[in-house]
């Protein structure tokens, strides 16, 4: 049984993402939560909600889940459009930079495989 949240369009670097993401990876739920509340980043609360949000998604999609028993099945970013802007330089010119989002993507499942749906 797997179940899986995302956030998209999140306002921080996919690079910078992907450090913190790469943290809770294959790790059960409650040590992947205690990793992020340690962790001194930025993104580490965005993705702390993004897993509690997978592990309620799963327990609404089956009564008979075992918290516990839950681990980080998939974790990984993607990356979001790019905002264009443009900064003042010297003597009337103009550097250009890009702002980067990311969307962020947790499945959590408790190893068993899916059952296979019969087609009608």
């Amino acid at each position: 049984m797997q179940a899986r949240a995302e956030a998209r369009y999140i306002h921080i670097s996919p690079q910078k993402a992907r450090l913190v993401i790469d943290l809770i990876r294959g790790k059960k739920i409650d040590l992947a939560i205690n990793t992020l509340r340690s962790v001194n980043k930025r993104v580490a609360p965005a993705i702390e909600k993004i897993l509690r949000s997978a592990v309620a998604n799963a327990e609404n999609k089956s009564a008979d889940v075992d918290v516990d028993k839950l681990t980080v099945a998939e974790a990984y970013v993607n990356d979001g459009p790019r905002q264009k802007r443009i900064r003042p330089a010297p003597q009337g010119r103009a550097y250009r930079y890009q702002r980067r989002t990311a969307h962020l993507v947790v499945v959590v499942g408790d190893g068993q495989p899916e059952p296979v749906k019969a087609e009608e």
